[in-house]
């Protein structure tokens, strides 16, 4: 299956957001290569929170480009065979941290947002990754600090979307 394929089942599946997941879907059949960078109207990307829900915290990364607090993600590759293989490989990769584990039930969030050029838009489909008790996170070329926060510390750093997405994923735990 490809990723395309994989992301219109995930989107089909996904429960709630009716509406953003529709424009999603839409966005797909109208760009068959909406799973790329190089889809200038827009496409599809994969990001991760990493909790580590035994200390009630997150791991956040401050976005080299964008200079915001946010959750592992990004663009998908040609190797990655799913979604949620995408979500993984990027919070592993952006935190690395290794033994990362999906929570399970799928994505839990949808965000569409606004991108500087030449991306312009992000359709990211978020997940949840759990961290293993003896985590260590080591920063990456990508991010310019790596930091833990406590949840309740989410909202002074982090925009809107992080903060949406901790709020679903502390539903789903």
């Amino acid at each position: 299956m490809s990723l395309y394929d994989d992301a219109v089942l995930v989107l089909k599946a996904y429960e709630g957001q009716e509406e953003l997941r529709q424009a999603y879907l839409d966005h797909l059949a109208a760009h068959p290569d909406g799973m790329w960078k190089a889809c200038r109207a827009g496409h599809v990307t994969a990001s991760a929170l990493v909790i580590d829900p035994v200390r009630g915290r997150v791991l956040l990364t401050l976005h080299r480009k964008l200079r915001m607090w946010l959750q592992m993600g990004g663009h998908c590759e040609p190797g990655d065979t799913s979604l949620a293989a995408a979500a993984l490989r990027e919070a592993t990769e952006e935190s690395g941290i290794a033994g990362l584990s999906l929570l399970p039930g799928g994505p839990v969030r949808l965000d569409r947002h606004p991108i500087p050029p030449p991306c312009h838009v992000h359709l990211d489909v978020q997940y949840a990754v759990s961290a293993p008790p003896d985590a260590v996170q080591q920063i990456s070329d990508e991010s310019l600090d790596l930091r833990w926060f406590a949840y309740d510390d989410v909202a002074d750093v982090a925009d809107e979307s992080v903060v949406r997405l901790l709020e679903a994923t502390r539903a789903r735990l």
